[in-house]
């Protein structure tokens, strides 16, 4: 049986339980969002993030 560690948003703590020890909140699974090189949406993060400062730029 595979358990996948879960996250409270609450309280930022990691666990393996579906609900928070410390607050008794449900958990998530903290997973990155699926990467595809067809990103739809990345155009608009690009210039979200230019206009925030957000951009690094590696060099």
């Amino acid at each position: 049986m595979k358990v996948k560690m879960r996250k409270c948003k609450f309280c930022r703590i990691y666990t393996l339980k579906d609900v928070c020890p410390e607050c008794g909140r449900n958990t998530f699974m903290p997973l990155p969002p699926r990467f595809s090189p067809e990103d739809p949406y990345g155009k608009y993060r690009r210039i979200l993030r230019k206009e925030k400062g957000f951009f690094n730029i590696r060099g």
